[in-house]
């Protein structure tokens, strides 16, 4: 059955606004609208784009509580992380804006005459994004792409259609013509339709691994390129020699940042034996202290999870690794009068090989601990997921940073702090976390046709 396209408050269970899914001959107009705009558009000078880019950044900040607070009521996330997530995308306009002419340079080779590569935009592409950043990772998508001289047609979540419509107004009213970027409105069952067209040029997943494989499936029928950027179990090392506290510190962040849906927060602590009592009786106790409630609320730590089913399907993956082995160190029940997708901060330890908690994403605040002997065993447990999306570790010994930087195998290792995405640097998974890469010039360079030239 086909998700409604609609809000409904994650914190309550209700139903704020529904809308109706565009129908054939509204999507065929959109298309038809993205591809005579391109036509124009792509002539735009990089000066006349940056303006407006600049112009989409001010409108984000001067109204990010607003903005904000239509991102907590669609799917959940704390306001004030909401808020950090606006004036992340706004940062996100401005650094393209400002680096663009640079990163699309043409760039000369050196062969007789005149010979150089120049990069050309393709058209419109197709973004299916997620719920979970709603705002930032359209922008990630959208500024770089506009930037290059493509258009922008999206299709986002059906549970945050609200913050879908506003990032098209806010493309619009920052001066972009009205067909550079547009909401469509559809279900999951209307994208074929959309990547079958021969003016779709590519597209870009963000989103879980199913979701991946059938867009990718989808272009690959049409010879269509896509970026996917899918799920994640990265590792979270601790080795003798860190800084215990601040390792502590940054792994409850990293376990319950977002409402502990997000691809690449930690989720699989692998410690060392001789500092893992110490360490999960810390995670367990700052766990016990989390304030778990009405996302709006200042005060609050963690809001609820951002649908039914993935509360539902979160707690039934607890259940089944308590009852084939693991043991609960803290958490793991579900309220049952409470309204609202809650589920409390949790800690799974003594995970055997064949536990779901060891092979699975755990999308929600569920912390899945392993002990370890030494670095050799961490490294193998870390790398022993069909994921790569990133990896933390934390040890303060240089040997052992450069054997984890060389040997852990994910898209972004970061040593002695959490992974995130940094507009400064390119962002992406390997294995069964996807391909291709955001931000930075490479995600600039990924919707363009690099094209060569030799003038003899």
């Amino acid at each position: 059955m086909a998700r409604p396209i609609a809000t409904v408050n994650p914190a309550t269970g209700e139903t704020v606004k529904t809308f109706t899914p565009l129908t054939p001959p509204e999507i065929e107009a959109k298309l038809t609208l993205a591809h005579q705009t391109f036509l124009d558009f792509r002539q735009t000078p990089l000066p006349q784009r940056a303006q407006r880019l600049h112009r989409a950044a001010d409108l984000l900040e001067q109204n990010r509580t607003q903005y904000a607070h239509l991102i907590t009521l669609e799917m959940g996330k704390t306001l004030r992380s909401a808020v950090a997530e606006v004036e992340k995308s706004a940062a996100g306009c401005r650094f393209y804006a400002e680096h663009a002419q640079a990163f699309l340079a043409d760039v000369p080779a050196p062969l007789p005459g005149r010979a150089f590569v120049r990069y050309q935009p393709l058209g419109p592409i197709l973004a299916v994004m997620p719920w979970n950043f709603p705002f930032w990772q359209v922008f990630r998508f959208a500024a770089p792409a506009l930037m290059a001289g493509n258009v922008g047609l999206l299709k986002h979540a059906s549970n945050v259609p609200q913050c879908a419509l506003a990032i098209e107004a806010i493309f619009r009213e920052a001066g972009f013509p009205p067909g550079a970027f547009q909401t469509l409105l559809i279900g999951a069952e209307q994208v074929a339709q959309v990547v079958a067209d021969d003016r779709i040029q590519a597209a870009t997943l963000t989103g879980s691994e199913p979701a991946g494989r059938n867009l990718a499936r989808l272009a690959g029928d049409h010879l269509k390129k896509t970026v996917l950027e899918l799920g994640g179990s990265d590792p979270f090392i601790v080795l003798p020699s860190a800084d215990l506290e601040a390792a502590l510190r940054w792994a409850v962040i990293a376990r319950t940042m977002n409402n502990g849906q997000s691809c690449i927060a930690a989720k699989r602590f692998i410690l060392s034996e001789a500092i893992a009592d110490t360490f999960i009786e810390g995670m367990a106790e700052r766990f016990r202290g989390l304030k778990v409630g009405d996302p709006m609320d200042p005060n609050t730590d963690l809001g609820p999870l951002a649908t039914p089913e993935i509360l539902e399907a979160l707690d039934q993956q607890v259940q089944d690794s308590v009852r084939a082995g693991a043991r609960l160190v803290v958490g793991g029940y579900r309220w049952p009068d409470r309204p609202g997708n809650f589920y409390p901060p949790t800690v799974l330890t003594d995970i055997p090989p064949t536990n779901r908690a060891y092979h699975e994403e755990l999308f929600g605040p569920v912390a899945a601990v392993f002990r370890v002997k030494n670095l050799e065993e961490a490294i193998q447990l870390a790398n022993d997921t069909n994921f790569g999306l990133g990896a933390s570790a934390w040890t303060c010994d240089p040997d052992e940073q450069e054997r984890l930087i060389e040997h852990l195998e994910a898209g972004s290792v970061f040593i002695n702090g959490i992974v995130k995405s940094d507009l400064r640097l390119p962002f992406g998974g390997i294995k069964h976390s996807g391909y291709g890469r955001e931000l930075s010039i490479q995600g600039i360079h990924e919707f363009v046709n690099v094209k060569t030239v030799w003038v003899q």
